[in-house]
């Protein structure tokens, strides 16, 4: 049997297999966050689909953080009804689902909440709209909204809870030199930049329990000029590691674009896939958590490599499955052909348009 349907455990979360479907922005949820009938079904239909842990998508731990409209919300108690029905319905369907912990930061959708966008640093040329610069203050509340959403996530039935530090949203920003120009104790070398995922890791860690998995998802690199280097990443992880994290799911680059798309397109030839391979052969050497990685994978063949030499502990997939909630189950049953998907990015389209997020290339095609 391959290795990417070995049963394995994070923290005690027990997996079926070593597929995990990596956090996205579903435009599926209700205009104040609360879940659907809609979101429902397309988490249930990756609980079917054989999918070993999903992770939701983007959630939002306080209103000044909402990325965009018809997002997932954790930020009151209000909504933990809602997010139960949702786990509720995963785990009838023999899924295993962690709820992604996210504040927007600078790309926060000003125009839905009102306020100006949270920064790590304000200065000229972030941006063409006003700005509010966070203050140290505000930071001990920001570790506590992040320890309240894992607390709500936890009573709504969640298995885990993942921290956002990816792609240039809040946490991430601190990370990145050319967001953090920060002159206090969370900015300047690495130890200050890490600060705050270190005080939120220990914040969500003392509101859920040490039996309760929390993960991370960062940037190995974010791939533009004078951004996160691979060397700093694999310092905070270490640090992060240290500090109690149970997992680390690898991404990179910046919502801005550049070098490398968190959702990069053309994926068309395994030679294309798995492109933060680099970067997580340098995690690997140096920390002994697990490491999901993520980052264009769309052939068994390809995924089965990077776990058999132990490159990855787990293989992390979003555009895939979009299209195909069933790719896990269709490659276990025998047919190990491509993913269908195209990744041509047009999935996201009907989202911004309140549909929610769909494969638009399989549409065409019917």
């Amino acid at each position: 049997m391959s290795k990417l349907f070995e049963k394995s455990s994070i923290n005690g979360m027990g997996l079926a297999n070593r597929f995990v479907r990596s956090a996205t922005w579903e435009g599926m949820a209700a205009d104040d966050g609360s879940v659907t009938s809609r979101l429902i079904d397309t988490m249930t239909a990756l609980a079917r689909g054989n999918v070993g842990l999903i992770i939701s998508g983007h959630t939002y731990v306080s209103p000044e953080g909402k990325a965009g409209p018809w997002q997932l919300g954790i930020y009151r108690d209000e909504l933990v009804e809602g997010l139960k029905s949702l786990t509720a319905a995963v785990h009838d369907c023999g899924g295993v689902i962690v709820a992604q912990l996210a504040h927007a930061g600078t790309f926060a959708a000003e125009q839905l909440t009102g306020e100006p966008p949270w920064v790590v640093s304000d200065f000229e040329g972030l941006a063409k709209t006003t700005r509010h610069e966070i203050t140290v203050a505000e930071l001990g509340e920001l570790a506590g909204k992040y320890a309240d959403a894992a607390r709500r996530a936890k009573d709504a039935g969640f298995d885990g809870v993942q921290i956002h530090a990816a792609h240039g949203y809040l946490l991430s920003q601190f990370l990145s030199p050319i967001f953090n120009r920060r002159t206090d104790e969370y900015g300047g070398d690495l130890p200050n930049r890490v600060r705050i995922h270190l005080e939120v890791l220990q914040a969500v860690r003392d509101a859920v329990g040490g039996a309760y998995p929390v993960l991370i998802k960062m940037n190995g690199q974010d791939y533009a000029e004078n951004g996160l280097a691979i060397e700093d990443a694999v310092a905070a992880g270490r640090l992060l590691a240290e500090a109690g994290l149970d997992a680390i799911e690898l991404s990179g680059g910046l919502l801005t674009g550049g070098k490398m798309s968190p959702s990069r397109p053309g994926i068309n030839k395994a030679e294309k896939e798995a492109y933060f391979r680099e970067d997580a052969q340098a995690f690997r050497d140096a920390l002994g958590i697990p490491l999901i990685l993520v980052g264009g994978m769309r052939s068994f063949a390809v995924a089965e490599k990077l776990v058999d030499e132990g490159l990855a502990d787990y293989i992390s997939m979003c555009r895939p499955l979009i299209r195909e909630p069933g790719l896990i189950g269709r490659w276990q049953a025998g047919d190990r052909t491509d993913a269908l998907c195209k990744s041509d990015n047009l999935c996201f389209g009907p989202a911004m348009k309140g549909k929610g997020i769909y494969c638009v290339t399989e549409e065409r095609e019917k």
